[in-house]
């Protein structure tokens, strides 16, 4: 997320490729975004841009009439970034573009990706935020100490560090190098902390020369006096500071860094759900129940090693399946050593039995309508066909071919000839005298 030195990078960016380019037309807006429309339109402008703290605004002059000046604040949320570009080349995620006068045009975009910044057309620096720890050191120096009867200073240090009230431009790879430089845990009481500042600086500043506290402050600077000089440092290193996506600018960056996303540093997560990385012990006011996870060293790479064979989900089903079947097979051979018949066994044999051809059904007898489906005599022996057993038929499975063998079962089967039913139409025709048709029994 893009930090004080960030913000304040983007402004020296626009300043310098706006800088003797003019601009006109009507200020254009995604589609896309929710942000609300710029109503600025002027036949030509200059643009130029100053930061404070997380906050840039760029400021519209009109040539014609520089009274008439208009500003837009920006605040870049996770993914906010300027970029100056031709006009057949800008970005797929531009939402606001500035396009200049001189043919070919150029444009430039504010991209935000991830779309969580926003932008205030005429409007102020938001109250909430404090003082810059950049641009308004000694102001802000004033406020911390001003606030620290605050409640918000019962938290942890790294917490308070990321309230924008009092540390404008502190963010999560800020604190995390701060606190190191200083071997602070990060989960210390921050007003403790504050109020041991507050001391040393009280004591600093009565009883020692001038050129004794300029030379004690650049030795031996405190917490405040790292929240100026440690964002300064990554605006000196140039580029676009904490930036992963572009390569080469985020390099130099990267080497800078001594502690945040570091290899064999301790993480954990505050109360806001934000990481902190450090060394050492958290402090009192660490979150209980959260083990730490400490970031393990890069293994080099050896050249001359044999390539590992990498296991994917069919080998491992693959190996899966040959252990399980090994692991029946040994079953088996135990059952076989020891003389027992398994069910498997049994099922092979009363199958082999029933599909023999002397095999007979027998019916149940010749007024019967029904065969005895159920029973079945093989070789004289009467045997109850369970539901089970009749699954591992030799009959074919499928329904179609179920069917056509009972059919051709019916047919080889001498069935009864069925008794003739007397309808009422021919009772209706017998004569009185006639003898009452005999009814059967329900």
């Amino acid at each position: 997320m893009p930090e004080g030195p960030e913000l304040h990078l983007a402004s020296l960016f626009v300043n310098k490729v706006c800088d003797g380019l003019r601009f006109g037309g009507k200020v254009e807006k995604s589609e896309v975004s929710k942000n609300p429309e710029v109503p600025f339109s002027c036949p030509e402008y200059t643009i130029s841009a100053v930061s404070r703290g997380k906050e840039v605004k760029l400021i519209l002059t009109p040539v014609a009439d520089a009274d008439e000046v208009a500003s837009v604040i920006f605040r870049f949320g996770m993914s906010g970034s300027f970029k100056f570009t031709a006009e057949d080349e800008i970005p797929k995620h531009a939402h606001l573009r500035f396009f200049t006068v001189d043919v070919p045009r150029k444009v430039l975009c504010f991209v935000d990706p991830r779309r969580f910044g926003t932008w205030e057309y005429n409007g102020t620096w938001k109250p909430e935020r404090g003082p810059c720890v950049m641009m308004e050191y000694e102001k802000f120096r004033e406020n911390v100490f001003k606030h620290l009867s605050d409640k918000a200073f019962e938290k942890p240090i790294c917490e308070v560090m990321l309230n924008q009230k009092y540390f404008n431009g502190i963010g999560n790879y800020l604190r995390a190098e701060i606190l190191f430089r200083l071997k602070i845990p990060p989960f210390m009481p921050a007003r403790a902390v504050l109020e041991s500042v507050r001391n040393q600086s009280q004591v600093l500043n009565a009883d020692l020369p001038l050129s004794k506290k300029v030379k004690i402050k650049k030795e031996n600077p405190d917490l405040l006096q790292l929240c100026n000089l440690v964002p300064m440092e990554v605006i000196q290193l140039g580029g676009k500071g904490y930036d992963p996506g572009h390569g080469e600018d985020y390099a130099a960056f990267e080497q800078w860094l001594q502690c945040y996303f570091v290899p064999g540093m301790k993480s954990l997560r505050d109360s806001n759900g934000r990481t902190i990385w450090f060394q050492g012990e958290p402090g009192p006011l660490a979150p209980k129940g959260k083990g730490k996870k400490v970031r393990k060293q890069r293994k080099s790479v050896d050249i001359d090693a044999k390539p590992v064979k990498a296991e994917t989900n069919a080998t491992k089903r693959k190996a899966a399946k040959a252990k399980s079947t090994t692991v029946k097979k040994e079953c088996k051979e135990e059952v076989m050593e020891e003389g027992g018949e398994t069910a498997v066994k049994r099922k092979r044999a009363k199958t082999t039995e029933n599909s023999m051809g002397d095999s007979k059904i027998i019916s149940a007898g010749e007024r019967g309508t029904h065969l005895r489906s159920k029973r079945k005599i093989v070789d004289n022996l009467e045997v109850k066909i369970s539901r089970r057993l009749s699954q591992q038929s030799p009959v074919p499975k499928t329904p179609a071919r179920k069917r056509k063998a009972a059919k051709l079962l019916a047919d080889d089967t001498p069935t009864p000839k069925p008794r003739p039913r007397r309808l009422k139409s021919d009772v209706s025709k017998q004569s009185q005298n006639s003898p009452k048709p005999r009814t059967r029994r329900k």
